[in-house]
């Protein structure tokens, strides 16, 4: 069964799983003569090595695994679906840890972030909402001779970080960006060549369109698995995922009209009140 995760695959890579099935097929058999029932046959694999199975490309020059288990487990796989690359998984056999070590920390902090900055001194916010993905080009400090020069170089940085940040964060659905205004329609489509190929470091199906007159983009990107910030956060029990709570002069006034509303009632003889200091 080719599944629909087949589409806009190429003959090899339908041929490299066509192989790995094959192969994986005959250690289950083999495994059903030996082995005494009841006993398992076959179980998924580790994360490490679904990992490598589900975003490993040739242009990888390194894997790096800390775990000695996890690490023999992936050079397996590599040497038993594609040989010839089993020797860049890297062992780790340092005491530093490796996300320390690599600064893998930060780099997952970034990600959390609203606003990532451009190495130009623009910016990029990115806000995710129930509809769709809104993402917010900033000039910040970014100078040129012009302000057309300042927007195209903003914009051709945004697109790159835009790209890699989809990658990132598994941003999927319906995705709105806001470039900085251009004038020159040669400059517009610079930003949208600039778009498309970076676009295509990511396995994930998308249709892109065109910069319209007010500077936004639309696109979308196929839904893989939950965004990043899906799979990390929940909302605020008290904002209740909004980023805003009542200002103390809107919850003043709600707890009087709550008052009066129980004073008024019959039954009423004494009424006890909690509230913050600051209420």
């Amino acid at each position: 069964i080719i599944r629909t995760a087949g589409i806009d695959r190429n003959k090899t890579e339908l041929q490299r799983d066509l192989a790995y099935l094959a192969r994986l097929w005959q250690v289950v058999a083999k495994r059903i003569v030996k082995v005494k029932g009841p006993a398992g046959i076959y179980e998924e694999s580790d994360m490490v090595t679904r990992t490598i199975r589900d975003t490993f490309t040739s242009d990888i020059d390194e894997i790096v695994v800390d775990e000695k288990t996890a690490f023999e487990h992936a050079q397996e796989f590599l040497q038993f679906v594609m040989p010839r690359f089993a020797n860049r998984v890297k062992f780790h056999d340092n005491k530093r840890p490796l996300f320390h070590h690599y600064a893998i920390e930060e780099e997952i902090a970034k990600i959390q972030m609203k606003k990532i900055p451009l190495p130009m001194g623009g910016s990029i916010v990115i806000e995710q909402t129930e509809a769709l993905v809104a993402i917010d080009v900033n000039s910040g400090k970014t100078t040129g001779d012009n302000q057309e020069d300042t927007a195209l170089k903003t914009n051709l940085d945004a697109a790159i970080e835009i790209a890699r940040q989809l990658r990132l964060r598994d941003l999927a659905g319906l995705i709105a960006i806001d470039f900085i205004d251009m004038k020159r329609e040669t400059n517009i489509k610079s930003v949208q060549s600039q778009l498309v190929d970076h676009l295509k470091e990511d396995k994930a199906r998308m249709e892109v369109g065109k910069i319209n007159r007010f500077g936004v983009l639309i696109m979308t990107r196929q839904r893989i698995r939950p965004s990043l910030q899906h799979i990390n956060h929940e909302s605020c029990i008290n904002c209740r995922g909004t980023g805003k709570v009542k200002t103390k002069e809107a919850v003043m006034l709600e707890c009087f009209r709550k008052i009066r509303s129980a004073a008024l009632r019959e039954e009423a003889s004494r009424l006890s009140v909690r509230m913050s200091s600051d209420i």
